[in-house]
């Protein structure tokens, strides 16, 4: 009889904790990944399975690919290795495009100035436009560019509607 209540003793108890002890692994992230460094490193990298989402925003469930590059980050980042050396260890593997941020230098820094300068000619123009508008209200006051006999016609309309 000891041994069977034993037995039920043990089952009971791996019923309950093998469920929460899934459910406390599965909600713990390796160490590195709770580090500030490791997470704006993983900001600045994109999730290469093509989802257009960064590497530690990647939410589709089971990403084989995500996992293999957090875990590799989380490698990285234990042998506290320079930041620029992890980065460049992901563009080496997966080429300039898993960086979510493009560099500055050669065509893609005036792709940085570009949306600026968009703005600023924009503004001019919508400025230059306004001016020209302005001035053409100053050159043209109201009732010059009418007939005379219009004029005429309408002052005889005022004279007779304060007459009434």
């Amino acid at each position: 009889m000891r041994a069977t209540t034993r037995l039920r003793r043990v089952f009971r108890s791996l019923i309950v904790l093998l469920p929460l002890a899934a459910i406390l692994a599965a909600g713990v992230p390796s160490r590195a990944q709770q580090t500030e460094r490791a997470k704006k490193l993983g900001a600045r990298l994109m999730c290469m399975c093509n989802c257009n989402q960064i590497l530690t925003a990647c939410n589709h469930v089971g990403c084989s690919t995500s996992a293999a590059m957090l875990k590799k980050l989380d490698q990285l980042v234990a042998r506290n290795e320079p930041d620029d050396l992890t980065l460049q260890s992901f563009i080496q593997e997966y080429g300039e495009r898993v960086l979510a941020e493009p560099p500055r230098r050669g065509f893609t820094g005036v792709a940085w100035f570009i949306p600026g300068m968009a703005f600023a000619l924009g503004l001019g123009i919508v400025l230059l436009v306004i001016l020209r508008w302005r001035r053409r209200m100053i050159a043209a006051p109201a009732g010059q560019n009418l007939p005379p006999e219009l004029l005429a016609r309408a002052r005889q309309q005022a004279e007779h509607e304060t007459e009434d």
